[in-house]
C-alpha cells in the first residue's frame, strides 16, 4: 500500500508537509525506504550495530519510486523465511520474533501510507481488513510506543465509532489533518 502510494507523488509535491511534522514527502518516504532498506539484514540476523549507518542520509537517490520499489520487494522477500521460520531479530530495544517485527513495520506502512496520501491529497481510505489487523495487534502496544516516544500524543480527536479513525488517533495522527492547517 505504500509503494502504491509513493507512485502518486507528483514532481511538485516532494516537498510538501505531512502530518508527521518534521518530514516533508520526500524525508517520509526516504525513512520508509530506509527502514525497507534495514529489513534484510535485520531478518537475517544482523545487530544493529552490524548495520551501523550504512542506510543513513538519502537513500533515496535521483528516482525515489523506483527506489521505493526495490527496497519494498527486497524486505518482503527477506521478512518471509524468517517469519515463517519463528527467527529472533535483534533491535535497538530488544531480540524479538521476527513475526512481530514485520508487524511493526506493516503498522509503520499502513500508517505512513494515510501520512502521504493525506500529504499529496490521495485518497486516505486503508484497506479495512489491514487495518482491523493492525489496530488490534496495536491495542496492546500504544502505551509503550507512546512511552518510547515512537509515537505523539493523541490528538484531541473523536473516533466516531470508526476504525480506522481509532487508529489513526492511537498513533498520535489527527484524522482530518490538512496541509492547510499544518503549514
Amino acid at each position: 500500500m505504500f509503494v502504491e502510494r509513493v507512485r502518486l507523488v507528483r514532481d511538485g509535491q516532494w516537498t510538501l508537509p505531512t502530518p508527521c511534522t518534521e518530514w516533508t514527502v520526500r524525508q517520509l518516504v526516504n525513512h520508509m525506504v530506509a527502514e525497507q532498506l534495514w529489513t534484510p539484514p535485520m531478518m537475517a540476523g544482523e545487530r544493529i550495530a552490524d548495520v551501523g549507518d550504512r542506510f543513513a542520509g538519502d537513500v533515496l537517490g535521483a528516482d525515489p519510486v523506483a527506489t521505493t520499489e526495490r527496497a519494498a520487494k527486497a524486505a518482503v522477500r527477506a521478512a518471509a523465511e524468517p517469519v515463517r521460520a519463528g527467527r529472533t531479530v535483534y533491535l535497538s530495544f530488544g531480540d524479538t520474533p521476527a513475526g512481530e517485527y514485520a508487524m511493526q513495520l506493516a503498522a509503520d506502512h499502513l500508517v505512513h501510507a494515510w501520512d502521504l496520501s493525506a500529504a499529496i491529497g490521495a485518497g486516505r481510505v486503508l484497506p479495512p481488513g489491514l487495518v482491523e489487523q493492525i489496530a488490534g495487534w496495536f491495542t496492546e502496544r500504544e502505551v509503550w510506543y507512546r512511552q518510547g516516544g515512537v509515537i505523539d500524543e493523541r490528538p484531541a480527536a473523536d473516533d466516531c465509532g470508526d476504525r480506522q479513525r481509532g487508529l489513526l488517533i492511537a498513533f498520535g495522527r489527527d484524522p482530518d489533518w490538512a496541509a492547510v492547517r499544518a503549514g
